[in-house]
């Protein structure tokens, strides 16, 4: 992780903010559509700040920079950071959020500027009041992104991969019943129809996956439904013949640019003031979901022609179907049996051979093994090599040249996952292939007892992630511990693997990639406001981290279902989870006298459930078959 001198960038860009007449500039991590993980192209917070992390925002005065991120990145932003920035550690007590350290710096009638199509609509109007409040002059959409400017012709091209049909056999259900089932939700809610901005949920929508985004099957695309018709707004380039004749007449295909004129037409069909001239009938507004960006809103005529909720896509593709839950697995029982035959490989590397191994040929021998399973297509985002100290760092990305040779004395963590056309798995294994300290041992085992805490839990229907995140948590914080990330995301089913994973008051950003929403488990508020369901797809993965030493994480995938209970409660049914992940848990690493003997239980069960599903991979005394059986050995 190098410094980057952004002086010569800060300096343009100081110069243009002169030119649009605003004395402050906010540099969002997103893209056009909220999405988390982005293209090369729009990575314009990292260009003009040197941080590469998923998450954060920068705010450039004509005197200074700040970049806001969450826990997960303090290390990682301190060493890329130069002398330019300041580092606003998000959460932590008496440190202002970036919209709080904006307000403060608009003080004395300053003017505010943002680029409207990376900042939602809801976002743009708290933070224009805390503008106001503080005595600033306004918060002002500026229609070209100043960033981009300053990167000039050395910005990255926009992408335009091929879009591709995903069959009925991995999505369950074909696009006409998704659309019905929209339409249905439509006229609930009195609707003149729905803006769609979510790349993930426009790919579950027309059940076509892209690839435009690194390890996310998402393109770049916006979508109209109405009562009566289906509009997909994409470079038609991108469309092979197969694709629109999926697509057939039920959707019609415009060009990706379009959406804003479109948009703009589409506010003229809609009466200005509270009703038509009807008295009985009130007018219909557009659905937007709270993701949709601030321009997008505007020219659809703002909060007078435009009512934004909760995606009611979001909230259905969060609830799979008995196909797509199958699949997920399958492809995790595949991916499983990859991550055995990687670790048993690493194990012998370097202790048998004691060869010298970094971490980034780690990750690649890593996907060199993925890759030869069924239905695999890649990874669903940049594997988390990290040995030693790097662990330590929650969203470590080892680089080639700048990254550490595994150490097999210190605890390694692997955080990774893969897209499968069935399915995407993501999932943390933290080994010791020497002798771990008491405190590495006991760290790792209070982190299993909240693991199976949570995958054991049973709950009434109604209940939140935000209500489970504790179960997580407690033996950490019996011992005064703690971690500074959610304790679970959504999974997407071959789209994306997680959504929010950060603990913070003050949100940073949407996850949409490799995170799924709307439910998850943390104490974010968002994940008080949606109860799980049979059917959500979610991660399991508390964690501790020693800064400067080592970090322990451990994830498995679990899925919400229904199950019996020797009574029923208001006659509520009850909910439990299923794990899908199946790799063993670290022998080394466990403490057996911190477990209970239901503790102990489970792990044996889980272990038995592990050989059994993944043997098949392997032939009888192999390298992996032994370490498999010495790994599941019942406790």
């Amino acid at each position: 992780m190098e410094t980057v001198d952004t002086t010569e960038r800060l300096a343009h860009l100081r110069e243009l903010m002169e030119e649009n007449k605003v004395e402050v500039y906010i540099v969002p991590s997103e893209d056009s559509h909220q999405s988390e993980y982005i293209a090369p192209c729009d990575a314009r917070r990292e260009f003009i700040s040197g941080f590469s992390g998923s998450a954060g925002c920068a705010v450039i005065t004509m005197e200074k920079a700040s970049l806001a991120t969450d826990g997960r990145y303090f290390n990682q932003a301190q060493k890329q950071l130069d002398s330019n920035w300041e580092l606003l550690k998000q959460g932590l007590q008496d440190v202002p959020t970036w919209q709080e350290w904006t307000a403060e710096q608009s003080e004395s009638g300053k003017t505010v500027g943002v680029d409207p199509t990376v900042i939602t609509a809801p976002d743009a109007r708290k933070l224009a009041e805390k503008i106001k409040k503080k005595g600033g002059k306004e918060l002002l959409a500026i229609g070209e992104n100043l960033v981009d400017r300053v990167w000039g012709d050395k910005r990255p091209p926009r992408p335009n991969e091929k879009v591709s049909v995903l069959g009925e056999n991995y999505t369950g259900k074909p696009l006409t019943e998704k659309l019905e089932d929209l339409r249905k939700e439509l006229e609930k809610k009195k609707s003149a129809g729905f803006i769609v901005s979510m790349l993930d949920e426009i790919a579950w929508l027309f059940n076509l996956r892209g690839n435009d985004i690194p390890y996310n099957p998402v393109f770049f695309s916006y979508a109209l439904v109405t009562s009566d018709k289906a509009t997909l707004y994409v470079d038609s380039g991108k469309l092979l013949p197969d694709v629109k004749s999926h697509l057939g007449e039920s959707v019609t295909v415009q060009p990706y640019g379009t959406i804003f004129d479109d948009a703009k037409a589409l506010s003229q069909t809609i009466p200005d003031g509270a009703s038509t001239s009807s008295s009985t009938s009130p007018r219909k507004k557009f659905l937007v979901s709270t993701t949709a960006s601030w321009a997008l809103s505007r020219n659809l005529g703002g909060e007078e022609k435009v009512d934004e909720l909760r995606s009611p896509i979001g909230d259905a593709k969060a609830v799979k179907n008995p196909t797509e839950l199958e699949g997920m697995r399958r492809c995790h029982i595949r991916d499983g049996a990859a991550l055995i035959e990687y670790f048993a490989w690493l194990e012998e590397q370097l202790v048998v051979n004691e060869s010298k191994i970094d971490e980034v040929e780690a990750a690649d021998k890593l996907e060199s093994i993925r890759s030869k399973h069924e239905h695999f297509v890649g990874l669903s985002f940049d594997t988390i090599s990290s040995t030693g100290a790097n662990a330590a760092i929650i969203h470590y990305k080892p680089e080639k040249g700048n990254c550490s040779i595994i150490d097999p004395k210190a605890v390694y963590l692997c955080d990774s996952g893969a897209q499968y056309l069935d399915g995407t798995t993501d999932t943390t294994r933290t080994l010791h292939f020497g002798e771990p300290t008491d405190m590495e041992r006991k760290s790792f085992t209070l982190v299993l007892k909240g693991n199976i805490a949570l995958d054991k839990v049973v709950f009434p229907k109604g209940t939140s992630g935000f209500a489970l995140d504790t179960l997580a948590r407690q033996f950490l914080w019996e011992e005064g511990l703690d971690y500074r990330h959610g304790t679970g995301h959504g999974v997407g089913s071959y789209l994306v693997s997680y959504w929010g994973f950060i603990v913070l008051k003050h949100r940073l950003t949407r996850a949409q990639n490799v995170h799924e929403g709307p439910i998850g488990v943390g104490t974010r508020i968002q994940y008080s406001e949606v109860a799980l369901s049979a059917g959500n797809v979610l991660s399991d993965e508390p964690g501790y981290y020693e800064d400067g030493t080592f970090g322990i994480r451990i994830e498995n995938i679990i899925m919400a279902k229904e199950v019996k209970t020797s009574h029923t409660f208001g006659d509520k049914p009850y909910l439990g989870f299923e794990h899908v992940t199946m790799v063993p848990m670290c022998r080394k690493l466990i403490d057996e006298t911190l477990l209970t003997q239901k503790e102990k239980q489970w792990l044996n069960g889980y272990h038995a459930e592990v050989i059994e599903k993944t043997k098949g991979f392997f032939k009888k005394d192999s390298r992996e078959m032994r370490w498999l059986e010495r790994e599941t050995q019942p406790i």
